[in-house]
């Protein structure tokens, strides 16, 4: 007992062992894994393929801010005596530090003058002054708009100091787009002078500068790039998932012993139901493997077939020859009568070999490929059990039924008449004289339930699964029965020990189950529980 909870404390491990590689191994696992990780990826690169885009973005801010700096400073000797009269020649000197890349353009805020009362008047906008190179009037309205309503103007208009940078996109009346980068004041007596540098540059156009990471041309690329590529991996996986549903539910049906169309109609053919054009080989094989599975059934029916009707004639043809021999002995030759007697158990017991073997032959066929029908088992149970009359009345029984009708399975009908044969006999063979078989048929769930009851001596409970092996056969003489009687009754009855293990096989063929107890007022219960047809 000490041993017990190591033993249980190691078998732990190893049963989470198990279950984490089967779920490994699983398919359902696998892609929910592949999706889960196709969600985390493109999340943790455009976290860190953002924070390198706002690195280089700073960089390029940077460039351009210290660019319009030096621009700045080298037109500041221009603008330190410029008048009103004098604005309109600032566009040639802009013009020497701008280009198509690097655009340029002055803005002017006048200083304001006093009134004859001492008082200033309000604060005057900005004026754009100049462009390099020009641009409409659409274009500047447009831009001076928005550095408005960033406040950016104003922001610098209360200062007139602080290079500063921007990220601001503004399009173009004609089209195109430029990215400002920077504002750079100057203060000079005039008033304070603001040089706002811009660039339309492919670094500048195709970077995030203005505008959300996601929304770049590169990003969207990525993202649809890497959605199809994602989808194309889940659709190749889902197709391969579908497929094998389909080869399962296929399956499933042929096993079931379902209503499928021939195999000549494509329908009830794996190749036919595969859609994936590497599964075809897989799918063949299949097909030849049902094929050689109904093959092998047909062929073993029609052997026990055979075999069954080539050892019938000649037992049959042994046992008249018997007959004649016995009647031309003398009565008092007791050796030579009691040597006919011998073959003539034997001759018994090798009609039961040739007639179990061949109801083993057939169940085996019945497991290879199942020919499963709706079967009305009700009306079936109802007409074996009344069959039992003369045998009942032969061995002094009695028959208490109690079938409710309409039940319906799918199975094979000749299967079920020889499982329901078997327990009955196997009920027969153990009760006493003046007994009782009860054979009942209900309706439990969605389940229908067999039960067959006998009064004899029931079973030993360390041999109550093992009824159900191969060949096991342990037989007592049957309550209440004499000795002489019963020794006599055992050994006119051959059994081998495979009534119930092929009950068992078939039941379990059909998706049924089969269980032995003992009655607690004495004798056996044999309960066989049947899944109903749809």
């Amino acid at each position: 007992m000490a041993l017990l909870p190591i033993d249980l404390a190691m078998r732990a491990p190893r049963r989470a062992s198990a279950r984490l590689l089967w779920l490994w191994r699983s398919m359902a696992s696998r892609l929910l894994l592949l999706t889960l990780v196709f969600v985390a990826v493109p999340v943790l690169l455009y976290d860190q393929f953002q924070r390198a885009d706002e690195a280089s973005q700073q960089l390029l801010l940077k460039s351009a801010q210290r660019q319009g700096e030096l621009i700045a400073r080298a037109l500041e000797p221009e603008l330190l005596g410029v008048d009103r009269t004098a604005l309109p020649s600032l566009s040639i000197a802009l013009a020497r530090y701008g280009d198509d890349r690097t655009r340029l353009k002055l803005l002017v805020r006048p200083r304001v003058a006093a009134s004859a009362s001492g008082a200033k008047a309000g604060p005057e906008p900005f004026f754009y002054v100049a462009a390099a190179p020009s641009l409409s009037t659409a274009d500047i309205d447009a831009e001076r708009r928005l550095l408005l309503e960033q406040g950016v103007l104003d922001r610098l208009g209360s200062s007139c100091a602080g290079n500063s940078t921007l990220a601001m996109r503004v399009p173009h009346a004609e089209g195109g787009e430029e990215v400002l980068s920077s504002i750079t004041p100057i203060k000079t007596s005039f008033g304070c002078w603001a040089l706002v540098t811009s660039h339309a540059t492919e670094a500048y156009i195709s970077s995030s500068i203005g505008r959300p990471y996601w929304s770049t041309p590169a990003v969207q690329a990525a993202a649809a790039i890497y959605l199809a590529m994602a989808a194309l991996v889940l659709a190749v996986l889902a197709g391969i998932w579908r497929n094998l549903n389909r080869f399962g539910d296929l399956a499933r049906r042929i096993v079931g012993g379902e209503d499928v169309p021939d195999q000549e109609s494509g329908n009830a053919s794996f190749a036919a139901r595969n859609t994936v054009p590497e599964l075809a080989g897989v799918a063949e094989d299949f097909d030849r493997l049902v094929s050689t599975l109904r093959d092998s059934a047909q062929s073993l029916r029609r052997a026990a077939e055979d075999n069954a009707h080539a050892f019938k004639t000649p037992i049959a043809v042994i046992r008249q020859s018997v007959e004649p021999l016995r009647r031309a002995l003398p009565a008092e030759n007791a050796r030579s009568q009691r040597a006919l007697t011998m073959i003539e158990k034997s001759l018994d017991k090798l009609d039961g070999l040739v007639s179990f073997a061949r109801r083993m032959d057939e169940a085996a066929a019945d497991l290879l490929a199942p020919a499963r029908r709706r079967v009305d088992l009700s009306s079936l149970v109802e007409r074996m059990a009344g069959g039992y009359t003369g045998l009942l009345a032969e061995r002094r029984l009695h028959m208490r039924s109690r079938i409710d009708a309409g039940l319906v399975v799918r199975a094979s009908e000749e299967t079920l008449e020889t499982i329901v044969e078997n327990l009955v006999e196997n009920a027969v063979s153990f009760s006493p004289a003046d007994g009782t078989v009860s054979v009942r048929l209900t309706r439990v769930g969605s389940c229908t339930e067999l039960v067959v009851d006998d009064e004899g001596p029931g079973v030993d409970p360390a041999n109550l699964e093992r009824i159900f092996e191969r060949y096991f056969s342990h037989r007592e003489p049957g309550r209440g029965m004499p000795e002489d009687e019963a020794a006599a009754h055992q050994a006119g009855a051959a059994h081998f020990g495979i009534g119930l293990w092929i009950v068992r096989r078939n039941i379990e063929a059909f998706g049924g189950r089969v269980r032995a107890e003992n009655r607690p007022t004495g004798g056996l219960r044999m309960t066989v529980t049947l899944p109903l047809a749809a």
